[in-house]
Protein backbone atom coordinates (compact mmCIF):
# COMPACT_ATOMS: atom_id res chain seq x y z
CA UNK A 1 0.00 0.00 0.00
CA UNK A 2 2.67 2.51 1.07
CA UNK A 3 6.01 3.10 -0.39
CA UNK A 4 9.45 2.71 1.74
CA UNK A 5 9.12 4.39 4.64
CA UNK A 6 12.49 6.16 6.44
CA UNK A 7 12.94 8.34 9.39
CA UNK A 8 14.85 11.41 9.50
CA UNK A 9 18.01 9.63 9.89
CA UNK A 10 17.60 7.49 7.04
CA UNK A 11 16.63 4.14 8.22
CA UNK A 12 14.17 2.23 7.18
CA UNK A 13 11.43 1.47 9.43
CA UNK A 14 9.44 -1.99 9.14
CA UNK A 15 5.78 -2.19 8.86
CA UNK A 16 2.99 -4.01 8.38
CA UNK A 17 -0.36 -2.26 6.69
CA UNK A 18 -3.88 -4.17 7.49
CA UNK A 19 -6.40 -2.25 5.21
CA UNK A 20 -9.49 -1.61 6.28
CA UNK A 21 -12.01 0.94 4.94
CA UNK A 22 -12.16 4.58 4.07
CA UNK A 23 -9.84 7.19 5.32
CA UNK A 24 -9.26 5.85 9.32
CA UNK A 25 -6.14 4.55 9.98
CA UNK A 26 -4.74 3.39 13.46
CA UNK A 27 -0.70 3.61 13.39
CA UNK A 28 0.49 1.28 16.36
CA UNK A 29 3.56 1.15 18.81
CA UNK A 30 5.20 -1.27 21.01
CA UNK A 31 7.92 -0.90 23.72
CA UNK A 32 10.96 -1.30 24.68
CA UNK A 33 12.74 -4.59 23.45
CA UNK A 34 9.73 -5.44 21.67
CA UNK A 35 8.92 -5.22 17.90
CA UNK A 36 5.45 -4.67 15.91
CA UNK A 37 4.80 -8.82 15.47
CA UNK A 38 4.24 -8.85 19.55
CA UNK A 39 1.26 -10.90 19.90
CA UNK A 40 -1.13 -7.89 21.39
CA UNK A 41 -0.26 -5.75 18.92
CA UNK A 42 -0.65 -8.29 16.24
CA UNK A 43 -4.33 -9.12 17.30
CA UNK A 44 -5.35 -5.41 17.36
CA UNK A 45 -4.46 -4.73 14.32
CA UNK A 46 -6.58 -7.63 12.66
CA UNK A 47 -9.40 -6.53 15.00
CA UNK A 48 -9.65 -3.06 13.75
CA UNK A 49 -9.38 -4.28 10.08
CA UNK A 50 -12.53 -6.42 10.45
CA UNK A 51 -13.60 -3.42 11.62
CA UNK A 52 -13.00 -1.74 8.95
CA UNK A 53 -10.57 0.75 10.29
CA UNK A 54 -7.10 0.24 8.53
CA UNK A 55 -4.09 -0.29 10.55
CA UNK A 56 -0.16 0.41 10.71
CA UNK A 57 1.97 -1.85 13.04
CA UNK A 58 5.49 -0.54 13.09
CA UNK A 59 9.03 -1.61 14.31
CA UNK A 60 10.74 1.89 15.80
CA UNK A 61 14.30 2.39 14.47
CA UNK A 62 16.95 -0.48 15.95
CA UNK A 63 13.64 -3.05 16.59
CA UNK A 64 12.87 -5.67 15.07
CA UNK A 65 13.54 -5.59 11.08
CA UNK A 66 13.76 -1.79 11.14
CA UNK A 67 17.15 -0.37 10.44
CA UNK A 68 19.39 1.17 12.62
CA UNK A 69 21.04 0.61 16.32
CA UNK A 70 19.10 -0.21 19.05
CA UNK A 71 21.52 1.56 21.31
CA UNK A 72 19.96 4.68 19.83
CA UNK A 73 16.64 3.44 20.93
CA UNK A 74 15.74 6.09 22.87
CA UNK A 75 11.93 7.80 23.53
CA UNK A 76 13.34 11.04 21.83
CA UNK A 77 14.47 9.65 19.07
CA UNK A 78 11.24 7.23 18.35
CA UNK A 79 8.85 10.51 18.71
CA UNK A 80 10.25 11.47 15.51
CA UNK A 81 10.00 7.85 14.06
CA UNK A 82 6.38 8.27 14.81
CA UNK A 83 6.13 11.64 12.82
CA UNK A 84 8.12 10.08 9.87
CA UNK A 85 5.62 7.07 9.88
CA UNK A 86 2.27 10.03 10.42
CA UNK A 87 4.10 11.58 6.81
CA UNK A 88 3.44 8.84 4.95
CA UNK A 89 -0.23 8.60 5.66
CA UNK A 90 -1.50 12.07 4.41
CA UNK A 91 -4.70 10.67 3.26
CA UNK A 92 -5.31 9.11 6.47
CA UNK A 93 -7.68 10.22 10.14
CA UNK A 94 -4.71 9.18 12.65
CA UNK A 95 -5.01 7.39 15.78
CA UNK A 96 -1.94 6.11 17.54
CA UNK A 97 -1.73 3.05 19.91
CA UNK A 98 1.12 3.16 21.77
CA UNK A 99 2.68 0.13 24.30
CA UNK A 100 4.27 0.21 27.59
CA UNK A 101 7.03 2.98 25.93
CA UNK A 102 5.42 3.34 23.14
CA UNK A 103 2.77 4.86 25.13
CA UNK A 104 4.80 7.76 26.64
CA UNK A 105 5.98 8.49 22.45
CA UNK A 106 2.54 9.13 22.21
CA UNK A 107 1.76 11.04 24.47
CA UNK A 108 4.99 13.11 23.66
CA UNK A 109 4.29 13.15 20.20
CA UNK A 110 0.74 14.22 20.23
CA UNK A 111 1.79 17.28 22.12
CA UNK A 112 3.75 18.27 19.24
CA UNK A 113 1.64 16.73 15.94
CA UNK A 114 -1.96 17.67 15.52
CA UNK A 115 -2.13 15.09 12.90
CA UNK A 116 -2.81 12.76 16.16
CA UNK A 117 -6.59 12.97 16.38
CA UNK A 118 -7.29 10.49 18.66
CA UNK A 119 -4.44 8.45 21.64
CA UNK A 120 -4.87 5.13 23.05
CA UNK A 121 -1.87 4.35 25.72
CA UNK A 122 -1.50 0.06 26.72
CA UNK A 123 0.13 -0.07 30.07
CA UNK A 124 2.01 3.20 29.00
CA UNK A 125 4.92 4.18 30.49
CA UNK A 126 4.79 7.40 32.16
CA UNK A 127 7.56 7.87 35.14
CA UNK A 128 10.17 7.32 32.90
CA UNK A 129 13.45 7.90 34.99
CA UNK A 130 11.73 5.56 37.46
CA UNK A 131 11.08 2.77 35.27
CA UNK A 132 14.53 2.94 34.25
CA UNK A 133 15.89 2.83 37.48
CA UNK A 134 13.59 0.21 38.97
CA UNK A 135 14.17 -2.02 36.34
CA UNK A 136 18.34 -1.47 34.83
CA UNK A 137 19.64 0.93 37.98
CA UNK A 138 21.86 -2.18 38.67
CA UNK A 139 22.87 -2.72 35.09
CA UNK A 140 26.35 -0.83 33.71
CA UNK A 141 25.16 1.28 30.43
CA UNK A 142 27.52 0.33 27.61
CA UNK A 143 28.20 -2.37 28.94
CA UNK A 144 25.29 -5.32 30.27
CA UNK A 145 21.37 -5.59 28.75
CA UNK A 146 18.04 -5.20 29.19
CA UNK A 147 16.68 -7.74 31.36
CA UNK A 148 19.32 -10.44 30.58
CA UNK A 149 18.91 -10.20 27.10
CA UNK A 150 22.22 -10.13 24.84
CA UNK A 151 20.29 -8.39 21.40
CA UNK A 152 19.19 -5.70 23.74
CA UNK A 153 22.17 -3.79 25.24
CA UNK A 154 21.45 -1.37 28.17
CA UNK A 155 23.08 2.15 26.56
CA UNK A 156 23.81 5.28 28.60
CA UNK A 157 22.03 7.13 26.11
CA UNK A 158 19.16 5.52 26.73
CA UNK A 159 19.63 5.93 30.89
CA UNK A 160 19.93 9.15 29.88
CA UNK A 161 17.09 10.43 27.87
CA UNK A 162 15.12 8.60 30.26
CA UNK A 163 16.27 10.77 32.88
CA UNK A 164 16.25 13.87 31.03
CA UNK A 165 12.24 13.16 30.28
CA UNK A 166 11.83 12.18 33.92
CA UNK A 167 7.56 11.84 33.42
CA UNK A 168 5.71 12.46 30.68
CA UNK A 169 2.43 12.82 33.00
CA UNK A 170 2.40 17.09 33.49
CA UNK A 171 2.57 16.93 29.73
CA UNK A 172 -0.34 14.96 29.15
CA UNK A 173 -2.56 18.65 29.77
CA UNK A 174 -1.10 20.51 26.59
CA UNK A 175 -3.31 18.11 24.22
CA UNK A 176 -6.48 18.17 23.91
CA UNK A 177 -7.71 14.42 21.94
CA UNK A 178 -9.87 11.57 22.63
CA UNK A 179 -7.25 9.87 24.86
CA UNK A 180 -8.31 6.05 25.98
CA UNK A 181 -5.77 4.84 29.15
CA UNK A 182 -5.79 1.01 28.95
CA UNK A 183 -3.62 -1.00 31.97
CA UNK A 184 -4.13 -4.27 33.70
CA UNK A 185 -4.24 -4.55 37.66
CA UNK A 186 -1.66 -7.26 37.78
CA UNK A 187 1.24 -5.53 35.77
CA UNK A 188 4.74 -5.51 36.93
CA UNK A 189 6.77 -3.53 34.57
CA UNK A 190 4.62 -0.91 34.52
CA UNK A 191 2.45 -0.53 37.76
CA UNK A 192 -0.93 0.75 37.29
CA UNK A 193 -0.29 3.85 39.15
CA UNK A 194 1.46 5.42 36.26
CA UNK A 195 -2.29 5.29 34.70
CA UNK A 196 -3.48 6.82 37.63
CA UNK A 197 -0.98 9.48 37.89
CA UNK A 198 -0.97 10.78 34.32
CA UNK A 199 -4.93 10.68 34.70
CA UNK A 200 -4.59 13.56 37.06
CA UNK A 201 -3.51 15.74 34.16
CA UNK A 202 -5.18 14.48 30.99
CA UNK A 203 -8.44 16.46 29.20
CA UNK A 204 -11.50 15.64 29.83
CA UNK A 205 -11.67 13.47 26.33
CA UNK A 206 -9.77 10.94 28.80
CA UNK A 207 -11.34 7.53 29.68
CA UNK A 208 -9.12 4.92 31.80
CA UNK A 209 -9.93 1.33 31.11
CA UNK A 210 -8.66 -0.88 33.94
CA UNK A 211 -8.69 -4.59 33.43
CA UNK A 212 -8.87 -6.70 36.62
CA UNK A 213 -6.04 -9.68 36.40
CA UNK A 214 -3.74 -9.10 33.28
CA UNK A 215 -1.13 -8.43 32.90
CA UNK A 216 1.75 -6.03 30.73
CA UNK A 217 1.65 -7.40 27.46
CA UNK A 218 -2.22 -8.35 27.85
CA UNK A 219 -1.39 -12.26 27.36
CA UNK A 220 -3.95 -14.99 27.00
CA UNK A 221 -7.70 -14.46 27.06
CA UNK A 222 -7.01 -10.87 27.90
CA UNK A 223 -5.67 -10.15 24.59
CA UNK A 224 -9.37 -10.43 23.08
CA UNK A 225 -10.79 -8.64 25.49
CA UNK A 226 -8.07 -5.50 25.11
CA UNK A 227 -9.31 -5.76 21.34
CA UNK A 228 -12.58 -5.64 21.64
CA UNK A 229 -12.85 -2.80 23.68
CA UNK A 230 -9.75 -0.40 22.46
CA UNK A 231 -11.55 -1.12 19.14
CA UNK A 232 -15.24 -0.33 19.53
CA UNK A 233 -13.96 2.81 21.43
CA UNK A 234 -12.10 4.07 18.75
CA UNK A 235 -14.56 2.98 15.99
CA UNK A 236 -16.40 5.60 18.07
CA UNK A 237 -14.01 8.14 18.63
CA UNK A 238 -11.73 8.15 15.29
Amino acid sequence: MFSEIRNEHGERLDYTFHKGEGNRIVVIGHGVTGNKDRPALVALAEGLATAGISALRFSFSGNGESEGAFTDSIITKEVSDLGSIIDALKEYNVCYVGHSMGGAVGVLRTIIDKRIQVLVSLAGMVHTKAFAEREFGDVTPDAGFMWDETDCPLSQAYMDDMATIDSVAKQASQFDVPWLVVHGTEDDIVPIGDSHDILQHANERTDLLELPGVDHVFSGDATAVMVEKVVAWINQKL
